[in-house]
Order: structure tokens, then sequence, then C-alpha cells
């Protein structure tokens, strides 16, 4: 799931929980809609802290080039 789709699960679960008046026998539609945003934001979390580690770059120390088919004449 990128950021995409955890933006979509906040934005749908918050207009189940703050914006609609719906009554679904056996469901309570605030709770769906609290978990769903929780979900989306514990993905969004999980997302961006995945991408700043792949950023991440060590520093690297000096490398040696040894050319061994160099003629030493």
């Amino acid at each position: 799931m990128g950021l995409s789709g955890c933006i979509v699960f906040i934005a749908v679960g918050a207009i189940l929980t703050f914006a609609t008046d719906w009554e679904a026998q056996g469901v309570d539609l605030d709770v769906v809609g609290l978990i769903l945003m929780a979900v989306g934001f514990i993905g969004a979390v999980a997302f961006t802290s995945i991408a700043r580690r792949r950023r991440v770059v060590v520093p690297g120390g000096t490398t040696t080039v040894v050319d061994s088919e160099r003629d030493h004449r």
C-alpha cells in the first residue's frame, strides 16, 4: 500500500465517522471509520519510515584502485 492508499483510507474513514448519518444494523460505522483512519495513519507512518531509510546516504571511505593489467616498463 502506497502513500496514496493510506490517504484514501484516512479520507474514507473520516467521511464515515464525521460526515455520514447512515445506520447499519449490527455495524457501528463510526468505529469502522476510526479503524480505517488508524490503519491509514499507521500505513503512512510505516511508508514514510521505509522511504526515509532508503534515502539514507552512507558516507563512503576512500577506495584504493589497483590496476593489475598496467604495463610497468
